[in-house]
């Protein structure tokens, strides 16, 4: 096949913020850099595209190999393409955002980073390349479809007590929500369903454990 005559210089690369919600903690997964010029930054997991492969199916890849997340909820976030976001040559990143509960997670890397680790989104530490224009564009995203869909479902077990589910949303939305409206609005929802079970091993009145109905995105006002 012959190749295109442009002599244009340019890499494509994916880039994916992965956030989650921990004891009530809005977090983002952030690896430590070893090559220059950012040895010891930590950035958002990431990489060059292989001949063969989409944006989506890169970025699938990079979370599997950087951090060893092999499911999560997976949603284009935007092209970042300023000239001189990496100082090694022309990149042209396409972001995506990444879902997940925040348990039974077992994180790893590669011998390519030094670290992987959960940092709060609200103490992020300083980021390489415009990793921190990314993270604000995807905390913004999340806080605004909190508002019109189900979305919150990738971010919760496959069944969890309504004080779970509204300490996820108060996490990410950063401010405290009316209980008995915020019940009233979800049970009125048809989004949940009850498992007709108890919490286990609480130190508390055990509390009723519900499961979405389906685990898939639909659009829904609840705020």
């Amino acid at each position: 096949m012959p190749k295109h005559p442009s002599r244009q210089d340019i890499k494509l690369a994916a880039d994916a913020v992965i956030l989650t919600v921990q004891d009530g903690v809005f977090k983002a997964l952030l690896i430590q850099m070893k090559k220059k010029p950012f040895a010891g930054a930590w950035a958002f997991p990431g990489g060059l595209l292989e001949d063969e492969e989409t944006c989506e199916g890169a970025t699938r890849r990079i979370l599997a190999s950087a951090t060893g997340v092999k499911e999560a909820y997976l949603e284009q976030l935007g092209t970042f393409d300023d000239p001189g976001r990496d100082p090694l040559g022309r990149v042209v990143s396409v972001a995506y955002f990444a879902l997940m509960p925040g348990v039974g997670i077992a994180l790893r890397t590669t011998d390519k980073y030094a670290d992987v680790r959960w940092w709060p989104v609200s103490k992020l530490p300083a980021l390489a390349y415009d990793h921190r224009v990314i993270a604000k564009a995807a905390i913004e995203r999340i806080r605004a479809k909190l508002g019109y869909t189900n979305v919150v479902w990738s971010l919760l077990p496959k069944t969890f007590t309504l004080a779970s589910l509204q300490s996820v949303y108060e996490a990410i939305l950063g401010a405290a929500l009316d209980k008995r409206n915020f019940r009233k609005k979800v049970l009125a929802s048809g989004l949940l369903e009850s498992t007709g079970k108890m919490e286990k091993g609480a130190a508390h009145r055990p509390a009723e454990l519900f499961r979405f109905s389906e685990r898939r995105l639909a659009h829904i006002e609840l705020l």
